[in-house]
């Protein structure tokens, strides 16, 4: 009966095969949705077309289990991202799953969720994960910590060491983990236990209660801060919003702290469905952020749309410009090499 439920895989939208590029430009003349997505297209090719500016994509949500994981490691195999902020769960639970051979499958949001639970499969509103597979998930975050010096690590740490695992035992490609690895491109996970990442470690830490590995949020901080000192023009490119977008934001006035003056994010280009009126971080506007000196309100656009679908049409707008061809490499994952 498990079968039944697991029958029709999820596909990964390839933005290299669809050319958005006119139906962008037309929806510049329209309103609504259709011109802040259009406006926010264009603040994304101009990120790609600044010769300063380093690009940090942030990522809450569930995008990439409803099609969008392709998006995100094109954006790194194609030199359209420079960093990445993102939730555990994006990281793991969904990119690293698949990368092991695992996938998500299309589902329906109304269902019997008692029987799902029986049956040991997740819902993700209309997407379904085969729970056991998820738990060899969280059982080779393990093994991968266990084969690692025990000492506090930041996430990007471990996340890399989780993508020169997937070179040698990686059963599909395209991952955003082992991209990232491979093309030098820091992932951070502020909040990296609140995922299969978590119960991996929880395990590891439980077999090995003397000394373990363990993850520091605050040396992330650090290490994102001092990118951003380092590259000092930055664009965010936010999908979602939660913690990852926060986190990347607070870089400028962490800089400040530490006594480096740099400049506010100078673009910025969020797509939420997230609501303004309950004061949280994910629904604040950028506008909003201007007040706290974190983004430049003269190039930031916000699109209240669900991400997949704005985002594909996005991506492939700037991928079809074709400005990723003469970027700068940042490579900033170097940066901590000893």
């Amino acid at each position: 009966m498990k079968k039944e439920y697991l029958k029709t895989p999820v596909e990964h939208i390839d933005i290299t095969s669809i050319n958005t590029v006119d139906i962008i430009r037309a929806m510049r003349g329209m309103s609504f949705t259709a011109r802040d997505l259009a406006m926010a297209s264009e603040i994304y090719d101009k990120m790609l077309r600044d010769k300063d500016c380093a690009i940090i994509l942030t990522i809450a949500g569930s995008t990439s289990a409803g099609g969008c994981m392709r998006i995100y490691s094109d954006l790194v195999r194609y030199n359209m991202v420079d960093v990445i902020v993102a939730t555990g769960a994006t990281i793991v639970d969904m990119d690293f799953f698949e990368a092991l051979g695992f996938r998500h499958y299309q589902g329906a949001s109304s269902v019997d969720d008692l029987l799902l639970r029986s049956l040991y499969i997740d819902r993700i509103y209309d997407t379904f994960i085969d729970e056991d597979e998820l738990q060899v998930c969280d059982r080779t975050i393990m093994d991968i910590a266990d084969t690692l010096p025990p000492r506090p690590y930041s996430s990007r740490e471990f996340i890399r060491e989780m993508g020169r695992y997937l070179t040698a035992h990686a059963r599909k490609k395209d991952s955003l983990v082992q991209a990232a690895y491979e093309h030098d491109v820091p992932i951070f996970c502020p909040a990296f236990s609140d995922s299969s990442a978590g119960f991996g470690l929880v395990l590891h830490q439980h077999q090995h209660p003397h000394e373990h590995v363990s993850i520091d949020s605050v040396k992330d901080f650090k290490e994102l801060t001092m990118i951003k000192i380092k590259a000092e023009t930055t664009g965010l490119l936010i999908i979602g919003g939660g913690a990852p977008k926060n986190f990347a934001q607070d870089t400028v006035i962490c800089a400040e702290i530490l006594g480096r003056q740099v400049p506010p994010h100078k673009y910025a280009v969020q797509i939420t469905v997230a609501d303004v009126r309950d004061g949280a971080c994910s629904s604040s506007t950028l506008r909003e952020a201007t007040s706290w000196g974190k983004v430049d309100m003269a190039c930031e656009q916000m699109v209240y749309a669900e991400a997949t679908s704005a985002l594909p049409l996005l991506a492939s707008y700037a991928y079809h410009r074709e400005n990723w061809k003469i970027r700068k490499k940042w490579q900033f994952a170097k940066m901590f090499e000893v």
